[in-house]
């Protein structure tokens, strides 16, 4: 189990965590991590599995697979789970479903089945038991899936709405100030504004609508997944922008005092 070591060294380093971190993660002492990473300990099935979920990565692959051997573009994709172990191909394939005439569904991933999602993202078992819907008006040739936003942080799409996305396969076409759902590592589902800075820093940058909320950055080794975001269905009203209009209330009583002002001068 040679490249076991070396392997979770690699791993660790690429993503910026340090030995803390992740043994703070798996719940392991910091001297159990080094003794992993160094060769001087085996680690039984049990770390095996905890290495293996934590980067997504399968335990063949961290026990068989020289990962330093690989290139840029294929230590991206195995960090991203496209494991040739856990998948059975090159590119993992999107988990799908398909209606009666074979066309895709939307699948439905509600605020409940968010957490299910999370692990089963790319498990057809999973996938199959979402509900479905159809938008006879998008196009057939793109997957879409719909997923419940929970919180305000995105108002005015209220808390509870729907949001139908375009799943995105290159992340590199990711634009600038649109709407995204990321699935990632850390905080499962999430639907923000996104600011790619994939090619300068390997990350992505979330932004909320609602300005109470601070941006926040995420490395493309912690994304799962990116969807585009295309309409949302509420049976709630948004809200009407009330401060903004009392704000444009009181600029033109003011434009009329100023008026008034003009005038009485000018007796």
């Amino acid at each position: 189990m040679g490249l076991f070591g070396s392997n979770i060294k690699l791993l660790r380093k690429r993503r910026g965590r340090t030995q803390d971190d992740v043994a703070v993660a798996l719940e392991m002492k910091r001297s159990t991590l080094s003794g992993y990473e160094n060769e001087v300990a085996q680690p039984g099935l049990e770390a095996l599995v905890a290495f293996s979920r934590y980067f997504n990565v399968s335990i063949d692959t961290l026990v068989k697979t020289d990962l330093s051997t690989l290139a840029e573009s294929q230590l991206s994709q195995l960090e991203r789970g496209y494991d040739v172990f856990l998948t059975g191909s090159k590119l993992r394939v999107l988990a799908t479903t398909v209606d009666r005439e074979n066309e895709e569904n939307i699948e439905l991933v509600s605020e409940k089945a968010k957490a299910g999602y999370r692990a089963g993202f790319a498990d057809p078992e999973f996938i199959k038991v979402l509900p479905t819907f159809q938008m006879p008006f998008l196009s057939k040739q793109k997957k879409y899936r719909s997923f419940q936003v929970s919180g305000d942080s995105m108002l005015p799409i209220p808390d509870g709405a729907w949001v139908t996305c375009e799943f995105v396969q290159n992340w590199q076409l990711i634009r600038n100030r649109h709407a995204y759902v990321v699935h990632t590592l850390d905080d499962g589902v999430v639907f923000k504004v996104v600011e790619n800075l994939i090619r300068k820093e390997g990350k992505l940058r979330l932004h909320s609508l609602n300005p109470a909320y601070e941006p926040y950055d995420v490395h493309v080794n912690d994304v799962r997944e990116v969807w585009k975001f295309v309409n949302y269905i509420s049976n709630e009203m948004p809200d009407p922008d009330l401060p903004h209009q009392e704000l444009a209330r009181q600029v033109n009583r003011l434009r009329d005092d100023v008026e008034a002002l003009k005038k009485g001068e000018g007796r």
